[in-house]
């Protein structure tokens, strides 16, 4: 998720423009991990120690909790790295970035599932019985785990540390072609950000309109949550996106335009460590999306019997 700046462009920019980058990547790293650590962990616990009967729903956001807390522990030896330099070797380095890949690819395919649940439940609740079978759960997870891991451990035979004017840090890529980058950061792109948004969209925006066909007093509160899930997704990782775009299409027209190929590399390497931070924050505010407001949607959706989350809790 995070990218080393090149050589070249720390040499047009002042260490104190690269500082004030490395201060609020820190501070966005420090801030999810303060925060998503307590929540997450609310949610595993609550599950895990207080939810005797785990429906489908539950499953899924145990899971989700999960994935974001394996991304999140590893965010203080990314802060050290940034404010510091990288002291853990190269095997370290694979090591640490496909964890971080297999969990952020686990993260979005669990909320694209949690998305066609929610849609299913509501427009075919019959249909959806035969998802409450406990197999049919656990095969749909196993699923889930073994495609994120087989995603997620592609960036292993490129991700490199390299010596950089700030001191060795693990955010280099080494691709063996262009073709080779093309195809990787694509790959990325559709799997990890543009199908998984479709589905999310396509379905919340379904579910909203059945709602808004309700006569619930609260249903703005259903919608409000529903935008929120949206937006969230988007925001967080929409720009680490768009800036894959943006090192394609440099990319692709380095030997027919070089100065724009150039001009397209500085404006990737100026926010890509910020973009990177961005997806980390998703981690965070999962449990406050699918946990902690499971309740809410519960109450507004009680025909589908669906997000009986937290049905022994007082």
């Amino acid at each position: 998720m995070l990218y080393k700046p090149s050589d070249h462009w720390l040499g047009k920019n002042s260490h104190l423009t690269w500082n004030s980058e490395r201060s609020v990547v820190c501070t966005i790293l420090s801030l999810s991990f303060a925060i998503g650590i307590p929540g997450n962990s609310i949610v595993i616990w609550t599950i895990c120690g207080k939810v005797k009967q785990r429906s489908p729903t539950v499953m899924l956001i145990l899971n989700l909790a999960i994935s974001d807390i394996l991304v999140l522990v590893t965010l203080p030896i990314w802060i050290y790295s940034f404010a510091n330099t990288w002291l853990f070797g190269v095997i370290f380095c694979k090591t640490l970035v496909s964890v971080v890949y297999c969990n952020m690819y686990a993260s979005v395919f669990l909320i694209t599932t949690l998305s066609l649940e929610r849609f299913m439940a509501v427009f075919y609740p019959f249909m959806i019985q035969r998802w409450k079978n406990k197999a049919v759960i656990l095969k749909a997870v196993f699923l889930i785990w073994l495609l994120s891991i087989a995603f997620g451990t592609f960036i292993i035979p490129f991700q490199e540390i390299e010596e950089t004017k700030i001191g060795q840090q693990c955010t280099s890529r080494n691709y063996t072609s262009d073709q080779q980058k093309i195809l990787f950061l694509l790959l990325e792109t559709i799997v990890g950000f543009v199908i998984p948004f479709v589905i999310i969209s396509t379905c919340y925006v379904c579910v909203g309109r059945r709602i808004n066909t309700m006569t619930y007093s609260s249903r703005q509160r259903s919608a409000r949550l529903i935008a929120c899930v949206i937006v969230v997704f988007a925001v967080c990782w929409l720009p680490h996106h768009v800036f894959n775009i943006i090192e394609i299409v440099s990319t692709q027209i380095v030997d027919s335009n070089q100065k724009m190929s150039l001009a397209l590399d500085e404006v990737s390497e100026m926010g890509v460590y910020i973009s990177g931070s961005l997806a980390f924050i998703s981690s965070c505010i999962n449990p406050l999306l699918y946990a902690f407001a499971a309740r809410n949607f519960q109450s507004h959706l009680r025909f589908a019997k669906m997000f009986k989350l937290f049905e022994t809790m007082t």
